[in-house]
């Protein structure tokens, strides 16, 4: 009889050590959406371009916040790579009025740059606010 005892205190141990504990999925991270804000005045036949560094890759996305004296005023807006001397212009707008946006995609952590400009149609000084939304 306690050779009995002895396999069912064996069989209950074994048991108990066989036992899983659950597993959870990993919680997928969020990542961290920086935004950058450029502001200045625009010359007729002006431009001007802010370069801006992501961290990873991912969506970018830059919006001309505001345009005045006149928010219906047409200027150009682009996005592109900074080579170290200049704005290599991947993405642009022509007609960008206030609120007006280009979305990109960042393949991987870069030094970026967003451009705005005169595409002829400033008779008068015109300031801005440039959001630029990036990992």
């Amino acid at each position: 009889m306690s050779r009995l005892r002895i396999l069912a205190v064996a069989v209950a141990l074994g048991t108990a050590a066989c036992g899983s504990t659950p597993t959870t999925a990993p919680t997928p991270t969020t990542p961290v959406t920086v935004t950058d804000t450029f502001a200045g005045t625009l010359t007729p036949n002006g431009a001007a371009t802010y370069t801006f560094t992501t961290g990873l890759s991912g969506q970018v996305t830059a919006t001309l916040a505001t345009l005045s004296p006149n928010s219906t005023l047409i200027v150009g807006l682009s996005l592109g790579t900074w080579n170290g001397n200049a704005c290599q212009t991947i993405l642009s707008k022509d007609s960008a009025t206030q609120l007006s946006f280009i979305v990109g995609q960042a393949s991987q952590a870069n030094t970026f740059c967003v451009r705005i400009y005169d595409v002829g149609n400033l008779v008068d000084p015109a300031t801005y606010e440039i959001q630029v939304n990036h990992p």
